[in-house]
This record gives structure tokens, sequence and C-alpha cells, in this order.
């Protein structure tokens, strides 16, 4: 969702709420046919060739190009952020509603990929309406919640430069999982709630030093 802020916050603010609502809802119809395409995803965990030893299969090739996108994306994304800020500037560039409408939808691809693969390996055929369920709820609070959060990232640079450095996280998962190395969910989970805890004592701590500043300023 921090990412989705960061893309919408390239177009024009009348144009925005909407399209994180198309972003999302297209992301939402790419997830339930990808539960609804368990047959074909089944066989995408079959090994497809074998390389340095190692048997790589649909599933892996998936997920290691996703960590990839996800990398690229956001190196790209911080680059553009350094290089605003070192010119004193906000720069945004001004992109086509369909770009970021896509973007959305694959990022969002991207991320549940590995819980799509999961879901179908431990699912039963009675059991896809229930998770088709649950992805049409999270989706709803997710465009509930896209707005607040798009004005708390543009309120907090810092929360931007940290969330893509959890995309770098998750990329590097995704491409260790494609290789067939497991990194345990819990460490990830940590890491990132460690991190934003810290940063919303880093907030906080500005918050008292610019009130402080502004009490000496007479």
């Amino acid at each position: 969702m921090i990412f989705l802020a960061i893309l919408v916050a390239r177009l024009p603010p009348a144009r925005q709420p909407r399209a994180r609502v198309v972003g999302l809802g297209l992301a939402m119809i790419t997830r339930i046919a990808l539960l609804f395409s368990i047959v074909w995803l089944t066989r995408m965990t079959r090994p497809w060739f074998e390389l340095l030893g190692q048997q790589i299969s649909g599933r892996d090739l998936i997920l290691a190009a996703g960590g990839l996108f996800l990398l690229a994306k956001s190196v790209l994304e911080i680059h553009h952020t350094l290089e605003g800020a070192a010119a004193g500037r906000q720069t945004r560039a001004l992109a086509s509603f369909a770009a970021i409408v896509v973007q959305i939808a694959l990022i969002d691809i991207v991320f549940s990929l590995d819980s799509v693969f999961t879901a179908v390996g431990l699912a039963r055929p009675d059991q896809v309406p229930v998770m088709v369920a649950a992805i049409v709820v999270s989706i709803i609070v997710m465009m509930w919640l896209s707005g607040p959060i798009s004005e708390f990232v543009e309120t907090h640079p810092t929360i931007k430069i940290l969330a893509l450095a959890f995309l770098i996280l998750v990329g590097v998962a995704l491409i260790a999982e494609g290789m067939d190395v497991h990194i345990p969910k819990g460490y990830l989970y940590f890491a990132m709630a460690f991190s934003v805890l810290v940063e919303m004592i880093n907030i906080r701590l500005r918050k008292l030093l610019d009130a402080r500043r502004a009490r000496r300023a007479p």
C-alpha cells in the first residue's frame, strides 16, 4: 500500500483516488483469476529443467523474475527520490494514468505470488470460494486505507525510503525462494516491525525538536 501511494503520487491530485481504486480492482481480478487457474499453477511447480545441479520450475522462474522486478523498481524509485532531494525541489514525473494502474497491478501480483502458490498447494476445490472472499475483503480494506496512507507518506518522506527498503528486502526474499533457499517469514516481519518502530520514534522526536525550536524562535 505504501508503494501504491508512491506510484499514485505521480498523478495529478484529482486523479489519484481513481487510480488507487482501478489499480487495486485490477489486482483483485488478477488474484482471483490465478486462484481459479489451480491446474495450471500446479504444473508450474513441477521441474522444467536442471541448472547447475538444481531443478528449476516455472514457479521458481516467476518468483525470481518478480524479485528482480521489485529490486529494479525500488532502486530506481530511491534514485529518483534522492535526485529530487538533492535538487532542492519536489520532482514528480507525471506518468500516464494507464501506466500507473498497470504498475499497481503488477506490484500486487508480485507480492501475492508466494501466497497464491502456497494457497494452491494447500487448498481443496471447495475452499476456493473462501479464498476468493478473503481476497475481496482484503482489497476493499486496502481501497479504504490507501488514501490516509498516501497522505501519511507525503507528509513523512522518510517513510517512503523505508518502504522502498522493505521492497528491496522482499525482492531478495523472492529471488531466494526462486532458488529454493527458504527465508523464514518471521525474520522479515521482525526486521520490518523493528524498523517501523524506530522510524515512529524518530518522527516523534523530530516533532518535539521542531516544537522546541518554534518556542525559542521569538
